[in-house]
């Protein structure tokens, strides 16, 4: 069985970059408190890894 992570997105990103807001809006978030479920793959583990200080990660 694959892994699953949970991706909740918790600081605004208000005056971010643009990478960084277009990250977020690939991995699906667009709202502060608002989760996803992903597989835990490389490139997903990668969008976590550009904006790790705006999201909170727990495997499923």
């Amino acid at each position: 069985m694959s892994k699953k992570l949970e991706i909740t997105l918790t600081r605004s990103v208000i005056g971010r970059k643009q990478n960084q807001v277009k990250t977020v809006e690939a991995l699906g978030l667009k709202k502060i408190r608002q989760a996803v479920v992903l597989e835990d793959t490389p490139s997903v583990r990668g969008m976590i890894n550009r904006v790790s200080h705006l999201v909170t990660v727990k495997e499923v």
